[in-house]
């Protein structure tokens, strides 16, 4: 496998690690990057531009990272909060009146962002014409009945989190969320991620295709087994799990040019390792790109746990934050003090201030994994040898 890329002085068992990705876990194409302290560490990168292709993945390849834009999203309602514009704790319905309906109006800010809000699925899922229009999804969410009285129970919004948030931006600034995030935060850092693929960089060639694998039985001791009471709730079409995960149904061709373009803050960013690494080092301070993106404040409330224990939608124990995953079990960081987000089929990134580092992994190769990818798992192991 041919590598490329650099690693400082010390940080060597994370390129043993990733090059044994594609040895034994089954990696086709891939990028890993790591800052410390504000200064980039790892920048890795291997493999096919395609997942089922042969040309080269580059130095600028970005790719879909499905659940992993949840993460970067997130940072558009903390900004806001920091600024002054978005108060956590009112109710939705001061910004977004019709999200009152169906019993949502005791629903607030910070139960929309830590999946409290109630409404993870929706009773008629939309097309993947309608959840890209722009319209459909947010009028959808504001009409559905809630299926927990919001802010008693969190349940996963896959799918749904997407017109949460995108409207609740749209209704404070009047801007989408990926024209803002461009404009505020990743254009002045000049960082490679997008959500709402604008046609110039679609057109370069730069994205590659996503494509589902099997985890190789070499994985061996690291292939993940769900267990089965997860299985089951993957496998019932009655259950909230599966229709979260339905609410675009059929689903969409995440290659195809119309859904890349469409501003899908859940499950649609595209970018890079680099990009996303680098995002979240602004988030702990100054960094090579820029400087420091939140205040010490909202670093530490990034980290604050508004959600634990039983998750209605994923069927394990799950910690968020005000829009970020946190630290657990089910989906293992850095440290209880990181928060980020993994994306369902390999990609993760988040923050870690307890040692001031930032991580991103993108992969092509989709596999089975939901919040745990033993890629991801087995570059943390090597990273934290080098702490």
């Amino acid at each position: 496998m041919n590598i490329q890329g650099e690693v400082a002085e010390g940080y060597e068992a994370v390129r043993d690690a990733f090059v044994r990705n594609f040895e034994v876990l089954g990696d086709r194409g891939a990028a890993v990057a790591v800052y410390r302290d504000g200064r980039r560490v790892v920048d890795l990168w291997g493999g096919t531009h395609d997942a089922d292709g042969t040309d080269p993945w580059t130095a600028g390849t970005a790719q879909v990272v499905r659940s992993a834009t949840k993460g970067v999203a997130a940072v558009v309602p903390l900004l806001l909060h920091q600024r002054g514009l978005l108060d956590l704790d009112a109710p939705v319905g001061d910004y977004w009146p019709e999200f009152k309906a169906g019993g949502k109006e005791g629903a607030l800010v910070r139960d929309l962002l830590a999946h409290r809000a109630g409404v993870p699925a929706l009773d008629v899922p939309l097309t993947p014409e309608q959840a890209a229009d722009g319209l459909s999804g947010a009028r959808a969410v504001a009409a559905q009945r809630p299926f927990w009285e919001p802010g008693t129970q969190h349940g996963y919004h896959a799918q749904t989190f997407s017109w949460l948030l995108s409207e609740l931006v749209l209704r404070v600034t009047g801007a989408s969320l990926g024209s803002w995030l461009a404009q505020e935060v990743t254009g002045p850092r000049g960082l490679d991620f997008w959500i709402g693929l604008p046609q110039a960089v679609a057109e370069s060639g730069r994205v590659g295709r996503v494509g589902a694998v099997e985890q190789p039985q070499s994985a061996g001791t690291l292939r993940t087994r769900p267990r089965r009471n997860v299985s089951e709730a993957y496998a019932d079409p009655d259950s909230l799990t599966r229709r979260a995960f339905a609410a675009i149904t059929p689903l969409a061709d995440e290659n195809a040019p119309a859904y890349q373009a469409a501003e899908l803050p859940a499950s649609a960013g595209i970018g890079t390792a680099r990009a996303l690494a680098g995002l979240y080092a602004s988030l702990l301070g100054d960094t090579q790109d820029g400087p420091r993106l939140f205040t010490p404040e909202t670093t530490a409330l990034a980290g604050t746990e508004l959600s634990s224990g039983p998750d209605r939608v994923l069927v394990v124990n799950t910690r968020f934050g005000p829009g970020h995953m946190l630290h657990s079990p089910a989906s293992p960081m850095l440290s209880p003090t990181s928060f980020g987000h993994p994306g369902r089929g390999g990609s993760l990134a988040f923050a870690d201030p307890e040692s001031g580092t930032a991580f991103g992994y993108v992969t092509n190769a989709l596999a089975p994994s939901v919040t745990a990818d033993p890629r991801a798992q087995s570059l943390l192991r090597a990273l934290r040898t080098a702490l």
